[in-house]
């Protein structure tokens, strides 16, 4: 079964410092060019009133915790750590 992930920054990380992230990961998620995760299914982000959100969804938890270790970690390293919530993926579909 997949696994969802929903990060959920402070008020003090935002577009820029998301941007920054993807700059050191080699991926542009706005257009899906670069470097795709191995098992990242899907990767959605944006502001909210309590700060910078990303929800993914992945093939598994194994997967996303292979890519935290090896380049998500690192790349993490200077911003406030997320609220984290996992979800299992009872139902996902992307339209464009």
């Amino acid at each position: 079964m997949a696994a969802g992930l929903i990060l959920q920054f402070p008020p003090s990380v935002g577009e820029r410092e998301y941007d920054a992230v993807n700059s050191q990961l080699r991926f542009d998620p706005r257009t899906g060019a670069g470097e795709w995760p191995a098992g990242l299914q899907s990767h959605s982000a944006g502001n909210s009133a309590e700060g910078w959100v990303v929800t993914e969804i992945w093939q598994s938890k194994e997967a996303q915790a292979a890519f935290m270790q090896n380049q998500l970690g690192p790349a993490l390293a200077d911003l406030p750590e997320p609220r984290i919530l996992w979800f299992d993926v009872a139902a996902s579909q992307h339209r464009h």
